[in-house]
């Protein structure tokens, strides 16, 4: 099996190579994504039920046992990134923790998306005090990651909330510090985790302080 290509933007980052690192996510880490796409699957006469961490598996016609057919769910997904992006709240205490863990690291913003989403989600990071590079890339995480590590001579670290995405930077890239995070609190008791391999922290402040350490930064 061919493996995915890395996405363009890692190639032009300019990564300073005595800095540490910062990768981030930016669904139900950065921002509360799920809020935000309940409110827009509202407005075609949809609900959203939270009983398992997922997303398509959790949208619903009113009153029905069934969840929306996956197909149509991902239909409303990329329509939602191309209309109402900005319905995503921030997490909170999100901006001031990577401003303050800025001020001696390269932050770089690693999310999955559509690739017409672009724009808006540069936006979207723009108005949240969030002016990080952006890499929009797709499937697994690890050697995006590997390849944005390898060109610091210091330490970095990886944020995400889904496990296969930390699992494939454990994998690809070892050495990368890995920390997961998941900004809802509906998600966070369903969200599987693996706290013997990655640490976790749901809520920024300890997020930071946990990522300063591991990195040997002053925040």
């Amino acid at each position: 099996m061919n493996a995915i290509p890395l996405p363009p933007e890692v190639f032009g980052l300019c990564i300073d190579p005595d800095r540490p690192l910062i990768v981030v996510d930016v669904d139900e880490v950065l921002g509360l994504f799920i809020r935000g796409f309940e409110q827009f699957v509202g407005t075609h006469g949809l609900e959203m039920r939270i009983d398992r961490f997922a997303l398509f598996q959790n949208i619903y016609r009113p009153g029905e046992t069934t969840h929306l057919d996956v197909k149509d769910g991902r239909k409303l997904f990329d329509a939602f990134f191309e209309c109402n992006p900005q319905l995503m709240e921030v997490a909170p205490g999100a901006p001031e923790a990577l401003a303050a863990l800025a001020d001696s690291a390269t932050i770089v913003i690693l999310t999955n998306a559509p690739p017409h989403s672009r724009p808006a989600r540069a936006r979207w990071l723009i108005d949240n005090g969030l002016p990080y590079p952006l890499v929009i890339g797709a499937g697994p995480k690890g050697r995006p990651v590997a390849a944005m590590a390898g060109r610091t001579r210091l330490g970095t670290a990886f944020i995400d909330d889904l496990l296969p995405n930390l699992d494939s930077v454990e994998q690809e890239a070892p050495g990368v510090h890995r920390f997961q995070s998941v900004a809802d609190y509906r998600l966070r008791p369903f969200a599987p985790s693996a706290p013997d391999r990655h640490q976790r922290f749901d809520h920024w402040p300890d997020l930071a302080v946990a990522i300063a350490s591991a990195l040997d930064l002053r925040v």
